[in-house]
Order: C-alpha cells, then sequence, then structure tokens
C-alpha cells in the first residue's frame, strides 16, 4: 500500500513521537535499560568480594561482554523475525534467572571457570532494551509519521535515546555502588534481576511492541540479504562504537585507580558524573544542530573533542584538573555516540534495524567490558599513569574510525542525515 506524500500543513499538524508512543514508554524503557548498565559493574564488585580477586573480577566483566557479543546480534536477529515482544519476554525471565544463578556460583565452592561461564549467560541472555527501543521508536516514526518531519525526529529520537544510555550508565555504577554499601555485594545483581523481570516485562508487553516481524516492508519486499550486515559503511560504524564502549570502561576504570591513588576511591563516580551529565546534556542539543553540519563532520569534529580531552589525561595531577579534562571529554563523547546511533538507523538494511541496534549496542557493553578488564589488570600491575593512556587509545579509535567513515561515505553524500 502507498501512501501520498504529506502536505505541509498535515506535517506540521500530526502528532509528535510522544504522543504518539505515549509517556508510559519512555519510562518504562527507561527503568528497563537499567539491568544492562549494572551487570558489568556488579558483577565486577560481587567477585572482588566473594573471591578476594581483581583479576577475576576484570575477566569475569569480561565474559559479560562476550556473551553479548556473541549473542546480542543474533537476539537483534530474532526479534526482526519473531517481533520483540515473544524474544523480550523469553529474555527478561532467563536473564533474570542468570542473574541469580551467578550471585548463587560466585558465593559457592565452584571453580572460577564456572564463574565465568555463568558470566558468560548473563551476557548472552541481556534484553539489549536501547538498542530495541531505537528499533521500535525509528519503525514508528517510519510507519506513522509524515515523510516531511522523519529525518529530524529521528535525529531527535537518537539524541534522547543517547542522552537516556549516557544517565544509565552513570547511574547505573552509582545505583550499583548504593546497594553494595548499603546492603551487600551481592544486592545490585538481585536487583538487577528484580528489574529486569518487572520492566524489561512491561517494555515487552508495551502496545508498541505488537509487530509481530518487520521481515517485509508495505510493499511486501523481503528483508535485505544478511550480507548486507558486513558492508563496510555499515561495519566502520560498528568499531566506532566499539571505541566509545572501551572508552566508558577505560575512563571510569582509570578514574577509579587515580582517586584511589589520593585516598578517595569512592569519589570516582562523583568526578565520572561531571562527564556524563555534560555528555548528556550535549546529546541531546544534537537534534538542533544545523542539518549543514554534516553527520559525517560531527563524527569527526566531537570524537576530535573526546581525542584532545583525553590528552590532557597525560598531565593531570590533581581533582580538579581532572574534572576540566572529563568536562572536555563530555562535550564529545555524547554527540558523537548520538552520531554513530543515526548512522546505523540511516544504513540498517530493510528488516534489519533490530539486528543492526543490537550490533551497536553490543558493541558498547562488549568495549565497555575490554575498556575495564585491561584498564583494571594496567592499573593493578604498573599503575594509574599507564591506566590512564587507556582513555587516549579508545578516543583515538573512535576518531580513526570517524576520519575513515568521512572517506567512505564522502562518495554517497546526498543529504546530511544520511551521511
Amino acid at each position: 500500500m502507498t501512501h501520498a506524500p504529506a502536505s505541509p500543513k498535515s506535517a506540521s499538524q500530526s502528532p509528535s513521537l510522544l504522543r504518539i508512543a505515549g509517556l508510559p514508554y519512555f519510562l518504562i524503557a527507561f527503568i528497563a535499560r537499567l539491568p544492562f548498565a549494572m551487570m558489568v559493574v556488579g558483577v565486577l564488585t560481587v567477585v572482588v568480594s566473594a573471591r578476594g580477586s581483581l583479576s577475576l573480577g576484570g575477566l569475569t566483566s569480561a565474559a559479560v561482554g562476550l556473551g553479548t557479543a556473541c549473542f546480542g546480534p543474533l537476539l537483534g536477529a530474532a526479534a526482526d523475525r519473531f517481533g520483540q515482544r515473544a524474544v523480550l519476554v523469553i529474555l527478561a525471565l532467563a536473564n533474570g534467572a542468570m542473574l541469580l544463578l551467578f550471585t548463587f556460583v560466585v558465593y559457592g565452592t565452584a571453580a572460577d571457570g564456572f564463574v565465568l561461564l555463568a558470566a558468560v549467560g548473563i551476557g548472552a541472555t541481556a534484553p539489549q532494551v536501547a538498542p530495541l527501543s531505537r528499533s521500535r521508536l525509528v519503525t514508528i516514526i517510519r510507519d506513522r509519521m509524515p515523510e516531511a518531519r522523519r529525518d529530524r525526529t529521528v535525529s531527535g529520537t537518537m539524541a534522547y535515546e543517547s542522552a537516556a544510555d549516557e544517565t544509565v550508565f552513570v547511574f547505573g555504577p552509582f545505583l550499583v555502588g548504593i546497594l553494595a554499601s548499603a546492603i551487600s555485594p551481592w544486592a545490585p545483581l538481585v536487583g538487577a534481576a528484580v528489574l529486569t523481570v518487572v520492566f524489561v516485562g512491561a517494555f515487552a508487553l508495551h502496545p508498541s511492541g505488537r509487530h509481530v516481524s518487520q521481515d517485509r516492508d508495505a510493499d511486501g519486499r523481503a528483508p535485505s540479504a544478511v550480507s548486507e550486515l558486513f558492508r563496510p559503511r555499515l561495519l566502520i560504524v560498528v568499531v566506532g562504537i566499539l571505541g566509545v564502549g572501551m572508552f566508558f570502561g577505560a575512563m571510569l576504570t582509570s578514574l577509579t585507580s587515580f582517586m584511589a591513588d589520593r585516598g578517595a576511591p569512592e569519589q570516582a563516580g562523583l568526578l565520572y558524573g561531571v562527564m556524563g551529565v555534560g555528555s548528556a546534556l550535549l546529546a541531546l542539543g544534537v537534534a538542533w544542530l544545523p542539518p549543514a553540519f554534516s553527520l559525517r563532520a560531527r563524527w569527526l569534529v566531537f570524537s576530535g573533542i573526546l581525542f584532545v580531552g583525553t590528552l590532557l589525561l597525560s598531565v593531570v595531577d590533581s581533582p580538579g584538573a581532572m574534572v576540566l579534562a572529563l568536562a572536555i571529554m563530555g562535550i564529545g563523547i555524547g554527540p558523537t555516540l548520538v552520531t554513530q546511533y543515526s548512522f546505523g538507523a540511516a544504513r540498517s538494511p530493510l528488516g534489519r534495524s533490530a539486528t543492526v541496534m543490537t550490533m551497536l549496542g553490543s558493541g558498547v557493553v562488549v568495549g565497555q567490558s575490554i575498556g575495564a578488564a585491561v584498564t583494571g589488570e594496567i592499573a593493578e600491575s604498573i599503575g594509574t599513569s599507564a591506566a590512564l593512556l587507556l582513555p587516549m587509545v579508545a578516543a583515538f579509535i573512535t576518531f580513526a574510525a570517524g576520519a575513515a567513515n568521512w572517506v567512505l561515505s564522502g562518495e554517497r553524500r546526498r543529504l546530511s542525515v544520511t551521511v
């Protein structure tokens, strides 16, 4: 079925995305992200407490990322094929069970190998609400909004979603710290299990999840071949977002080591929040950038600001100087993440939007796990100065991917929203 193009008047009078999806949707989707943000840090916390090994804790966090890397895109493909509702209901129950099982195993007498295996299970069953929410909202925009408003609405939606991710990835570790301190190190994982079952289940059953399958579009065309997911123009976005995830993990871990050297490791989260708050605000502001400031230029500019901010880490010698460096990095990281997700939405092959978004979401988590594990090992064995080099490496990977994207997208540059 075809639709006539919307007139300017009808486009201006059409309902907003907030009205179409409903405020409860955004509240549920926001809270449902929390368990995902709590997992890596929660696993690290409980392993260090129960087993007394920072090295094992880092490996276990990396194992969570490994499970996500291996199974996340497959779960996205299943959502494309069978619809989000059925897949998410199963994952909510399975992941809640795996979180409880992991807690039981880590406090038991099982060998470290079983702890790592259970951690892989947590990552493998993780319901990636954030990427699936992006896919769901983009589908709503394309199906129910006039063409004249789609591009700007998609850009604004990616900005909101990235700001929500930023907020959750700052608040998640903070919540882990509160629960672990006030109750016990096992409390964050039990809390994450409860949140997963209740709010991921609610997200799954929300009316917006009724789409059975996105395998065919309105004209009945079959979905794109799987090989379309491996195009260089899409893979470079995955590499870039992997760099962002590595930056998150490396920055938080090296910052913790930096503050521990000054006898106040518990203040690392407060300093990290300076970057997170600024990043979230700037991410929201991306929707108001002029169309002439193309996506490929935004990636290069804002990742460049991020990289410059990380270079300051080589000279910081006080919490005040660290706050300044974090504030500069916050200017770059949020808009970079928004831009990468916008590229993912624009370059998703037909019928593969959930797959692409879970690929990108997996990239963030895998990168975070790798960054935290490697940085933790370096901080423990070599020292904080060496650990502070890792955020620079991650930022450079993100910037280099942006430069490669500039070249790859230059040949096909049309509208700013597609390049």
